[in-house]
């Protein structure tokens, strides 16, 4: 497994409570642009709609700009590929309040190098609860620095 792209403001912004693995439907084209890295996923966030799981605002830029379609929109809905089960499950978390579906990392699995995303059951943080986390970041850092 390699990790190819992770949404740091995602781990700041949110209180991740539970991850899932999941596949995305992906065009030729696109899988060669983010096995070279470029996918963009601040900002975007996952619905489930119809019994189906979407990922919305993740920017994938065309892999070769002149030869993509011109029909195409590097911010499209994709739709994610969970199990039924995995969907009902998070089709009851989601209805709780303040609960979102947000992209946490893009990764390749297995010999072939399939494509998947982590996506995280996370809460919004507070303002305050932000700050908490910078205060106890710079005490972690100047704890090591005197160590050493």
């Amino acid at each position: 497994m390699s990790v190819i792209s992770t949404n740091k403001r995602a781990y700041f912004d949110y209180e991740i409570l539970e991850t899932c693995e999941a596949g995305i439907e992906l065009r030729g084209f696109e899988v060669k642009s983010i096995k070279t890295g470029r996918i963009n996923l601040a900002g975007s966030y996952a619905i489930i709609r119809n019994n189906q799981a979407w990922l919305l605002n993740a920017d994938i830029p065309p892999y070769q700009p002149k030869n993509t379609p011109l029909d195409y929109d590097s911010k499209r809905t994709r739709r994610l590929l969970l199990n039924k089960l995995e969907i009902k499950n998070l089709i009851g978390r989601t209805q709780e309040k303040g609960l979102t579906l947000i992209p946490l990392k893009v990764y390749t699995k297995g010999k072939i190098g399939k494509i998947k995303i982590e996506i995280g059951l996370a809460k919004s943080r507070k303002k305050v609860d932000k700050r908490e986390l910078i205060k106890k970041r710079e005490v972690e850092r100047e704890i090591k620095r005197m160590g050493m």
